[in-house]
């Protein structure tokens, strides 16, 4: 793996360098846009509007508009000595339980390694004393254009330096929710539900979009067609779904 970011995580007056990589990476098949009349592939240039004419890659920087309008052409080095200390170092501000940060604020994962024999053991120590507390650490750090709210927590051994949403970025739901009533049977019907189908095993599960996008492919090459899912069928008789779901559930035909 190819280290993304490389700096110090910090916490009071223990410092241990580190280095970060991609804790995940994207498997979803890629779909190519291209002309609809023959096939042929859609190429994204890039066009100066200025000049009307395409650029290179050696011509292009990253710009930032001031309030009068102008435009501020920043290069790299520009970039490099910005006066943000998270541009170095991931200081953590305190500490949390899992359960105050909330899950619709995770983002990307990296795996934090140890940089260089001095960082073991305070490296291990970390990773250790979260463990042992079930403490998120809470800090921010800069990566490429933009500084980010980050979680430390332990995962098997390594550093997980986990992305947040900052509060700001999370969109409140407004009136969406349902004020439909409920039934205590109802809900005692969905309770057993719940407590029958627990503990599924996440690692069993894959991605089948894949697998549907060759069927259609195959499909289409043979000139032939493929029928979509059946619809779901609206629920006429709550009641009647709940015992029927857990009836299923009981002979384990699951969905």
């Amino acid at each position: 793996m190819r280290a993304l970011w490389s700096g110090h995580v910090t916490c009071g007056l223990v410092s241990v360098p580190v280095r970060l990589y991609a804790a995940t990476e994207d498997l979803r098949p890629q779909l190519h846009q291209v002309h609809a009349v023959d096939g042929s592939r859609i190429r994204h240039r890039r066009v100066c509007e200025a000049e009307d004419r395409e650029v290179t890659e050696a011509e292009i920087a990253k710009g930032w508009e001031a309030p009068d309008g102008r435009v501020v052409v920043l290069a790299d080095e520009d970039l490099e000595h910005l006066p943000l200390a998270t541009r170095k170092m991931i200081e953590i501000a305190g500490f949390v339980g899992v359960g105050d940060v909330d899950p619709l604020m995770y983002d990307h994962g990296y795996y934090a390694a140890p940089d260089g024999p001095a960082a073991g053991r305070p490296y291990a120590l970390l990773v250790e004393a979260l463990a042992r507390t079930g403490r998120l650490g809470i800090a921010k750090f800069a990566v490429r254009t933009r500084e980010r709210l980050v979680v430390l927590r332990p995962r098997r051994g390594v550093l997980v330096v986990h992305g947040l949403h900052w509060p700001q970025e999370i969109r409140d739901p407004g009136d969406i929710a349902s004020l439909a009533p409920v039934t205590e049977q109802e809900l005692g019907l969905a309770e057993m539900l719940i407590e029958q189908l627990a503990g599924v095993d996440i690692a069993s599960l894959h991605d089948q979009y894949g697998e549907a996008l060759d069927q259609a492919v195959t499909a289409k090459l043979q000139g032939q067609s493929l029928s979509g899912p059946p619809e779901p069928q609206p629920v006429v008789d709550l009641m009647q779904a709940l015992e029927d779901s857990l009836r299923q559930a009981r002979r384990g035909d699951g969905w």
